[in-house]
């Protein structure tokens, strides 16, 4: 009886495990779409492709990468000057209120001060490698 008791427990365990996982998975499903939609408020200035800058520079692949960096576009020359690499923190402070962060930046203050939007958002930048 215990035998078959552990196996039911066993099997109860990793159904749960199964359907957390699928119940994340949705979840992170969602935030990307969400963030997807949040982007579109930048996307009169940033272009998702690698290849092309328009008023401001190309977003595929800011996670992680180095302020200032995104081939064939001219940063300003505080931007050139700065020194950090766009974390999960950068990316919050910096649609919050990039003045804060840089005030010589000529990028328009964005202000994405919803932490559920930032959240949004940075799922779905992060997806862009």
């Amino acid at each position: 009886m215990s035998k078959r008791l552990g196996l039911a427990v066993l099997a109860a365990t990793l159904f749960a495990s199964g359907a957390a996982g699928a119940a994340e998975d949705r979840t992170q499903a969602a935030m990307v779409a969400a963030g997807e939609a949040v982007f579109h408020r930048c996307m009169s200035c940033h272009s998702l492709d690698p290849a092309e800058n328009t008023f401001g520079p190309s977003l595929y692949g800011v996670v992680g990468r180095e302020v200032g960096t995104q081939p064939r576009f001219a940063y300003s020359a505080g931007m050139q000057a700065a020194d950090f690499i766009w974390t999960e923190d950068k990316l919050r402070a910096w649609v919050a209120d990039n003045t804060a962060v840089l005030p010589t930046t000529r990028m328009r203050h964005v202000s994405i001060t919803d932490p559920a939007e930032q959240d949004y958002l940075i799922a779905f930048l992060k997806t862009l490698k």
